[in-house]
């Protein structure tokens, strides 16, 4: 009878083990921050740009530098993902509205209709502040190789042979750019799924030294 108490007394001593265990770990795993991948090769960082917004505003990367940066391509006209891309758009706007780490950059991929005025009357749309979301223009080919080489945006695209006046993008992802100019992430901007998870990984970066 002695042994039969010592055993069941041992077992039980085991499982309160075990559970100061798990719950130290689990501890622990909560205590570490998260992180969010690095994507593109090794080294790669969102390089210089020269665009107008819709004030009539130069815009280069000098501004956005130190920032945590939103970027995504749409026009004006578009009746398709546009309308859906920028609503979304405007939820993420709204988490993180007056804070000044953070910059929406929407730029057009339809430079030669998507006026300044165009880009103004769109912006209106959002109530968007142009200090922290931009809508941008500027040469075709300097937008599209924005996306394509340094955002990362529509980079599987096969272009060879297609004129610059023929190419098109059209698509729905978001690209998440660090204060460093890394890309930590890609999002469907049809999903809300995805919206959701950028906004949260905009806190996460946030919180990044």
């Amino acid at each position: 009878m002695s042994g039969k108490r010592t055993g069941i007394f041992l077992l039980l001593f085991f499982l309160i083990l075990c559970g100061i265990f798990i719950g130290y770990h689990m501890y622990e795993v909560k205590q570490q921050p998260q992180t969010l991948p690095v994507y593109g090769n090794p080294g790669h960082k969102v390089g210089a740009f020269t665009f107008v917004n819709q004030d009539g505003k130069t815009i280069t990367d000098k501004d956005v530098a130190g920032k945590i940066r939103v970027a995504e391509y749409f026009f004006t006209t578009c009746k398709t993902i546009c309308p859906k891309l920028n609503e979304n758009l405007n939820k993420v706007y709204e988490a993180y509205k007056g804070n000044d780490d953070v910059m929406l950059l929407s730029h057009t991929v339809d430079p030669e209709h998507d006026s300044i005025p165009a880009l103004k009357e769109y912006s209106r749309r959002f109530d968007a502040d142009s200090k922290q979301w931009e809508f941008m223009t500027g040469k075709k080919q300097d937008l599209y190789n924005m996306a394509r080489y340094e955002y990362l945006i529509s980079a599987q695209d096969d272009t060879s042979g297609v004129p610059i006046s023929s190419d098109f993008i059209h698509d729905n992802h978001y690209a998440l750019v660090d204060r460093d100019g890394r890309i930590r992430g890609f999002y469907d901007g049809l999903k809300q799924e995805d919206v959701d998870k950028l906004i949260a990984d905009i806190g996460t970066l946030l919180k990044e030294q």
